[in-house]
């Protein structure tokens, strides 16, 4: 019996060791399969498998959306030629915004939809919705895709910008999940000028590493990096890897959301829409990630919201944001009992 009770004590042991080296974007990562689950893949072999499989890669079509006030429900779609740029709603007079969806979405996700939606009710906008769901076929094919979409988006921006005017000071490219990549890719080869904003909407982190800021969205991408982190350590980074990183609810679990669901990675996307239209995300200034996970902050904030216009001048760093468990989710004012 002794013997019994010290094999199974070493065996919990053994188990609990397992499970503690397996540290997910350091040693490896879950990464997520079309049926919903996830399954372990260590780094070496991660590494050997992006590097083998590169030669079998397609390159993903990368299609472009334009939704303006003047159609605001049906995109049309739109090339990097001057006709269909002039047979197009396109104003270069007004601010652009580039939406990118994540994996297993397209241009008609809902996601995409109610961010367009909430950049149309502040007025006159080009929304110019990429798609690139040709590359939804498995997680691994959708990441080795990466590069060569943002590239292609990086294109459409550099000929809007030298062709017809369009203002890369105003420029916003907001991508969620795999499409925050996508946009990070598109800062690096946009040609000689450069994106004023990206927003990173809970940013990948399966086979993406923090190491590496040359293969993922980085700080450097644009004027001004915004990282909104909802599901970190899980499907998101947990680490900031923007000029300034917002952690809503600590940056890890959303309020109602089981930890390892979709859900806490989705609300990103809620939380920036509703951000964009109420600019009600009140943010509390922290040490640093560890800080915002624990909500070890202070409780006190003076001017910068999540996802507003105005924090590529003023913010810099990382950010606690309160959330509420229903719509409308963000805080006006910082609750007292915080």
């Amino acid at each position: 019996m002794e013997v019994f009770l010290a094999l199974t004590a070493l065996l919990a042991v053994d188990t609990a060791l397992s499970i503690q080296e397996r540290i997910n974007g350091e040693n490896g990562w879950y990464v997520p399969k079309i049926d919903g689950t996830s399954e372990w893949m260590d780094l070496h072999k991660a590494k050997t498998l992006l590097v083998n499989v590169k030669r079998f890669l397609f390159d993903a079509d990368v299609s472009f959306y334009l939704y303006t006030s003047s159609n605001p429900t049906k995109g049309k779609k739109i090339s990097a030629s001057k006709s269909s740029i002039h047979d197009s709603y396109f104003n270069k007079d007004h601010p652009t915004r580039f939406v990118i969806h994540g994996w297993t979405k397209s241009y008609l996700d809902s996601l995409t939809i109610i961010i367009t939606k909430a950049w149309l009710s502040r007025g006159d906008y080009n929304i110019i919705v990429v798609d690139w769901a040709d590359a939804r076929t498995n997680y691994l094919a959708a990441v080795l895709a990466v590069p060569g979409a943002g590239g292609k988006v990086g294109e459409m921006i550099e000929y809007l910008h030298d062709s017809h005017g369009m203002s890369l000071k105003s420029l916003i490219v907001i991508g969620h999940s795999l499409g925050a990549h996508v946009a990070g890719y598109s800062g690096k080869t946009v040609g000689s000028g450069r994106i004023n904003t990206i927003i990173g909407l809970d940013p990948a982190l399966p086979l993406f590493s923090y190491y590496a800021p040359n293969r993922r969205l980085s700080s450097d991408d644009a004027f001004y990096v915004e990282s909104i982190q909802t599901n970190g350590g899980i499907f998101g980074f947990l680490k900031p890897i923007g000029k300034a990183a917002f952690y809503p609810n600590g940056g890890m679990q959303q309020p109602e959301c089981n930890l390892i669901s979709f859900c806490s990675h989705v609300l990103s996307v809620i939380y920036y829409a509703e951000a964009v239209t109420h600019k009600n995300f009140a943010a509390i200034k922290c040490r640093n990630y560890i800080a915002a996970m624990r909500r070890d902050c202070s409780s006190t904030y003076k001017h910068v919201r999540m996802g507003a216009i105005g924090n590529a001048h003023e913010a810099e760093g990382t950010f606690y944001v309160p959330v509420k468990q229903n719509a409308p989710f963000g805080y006006n004012k910082i609750p007292t009992d915080l």
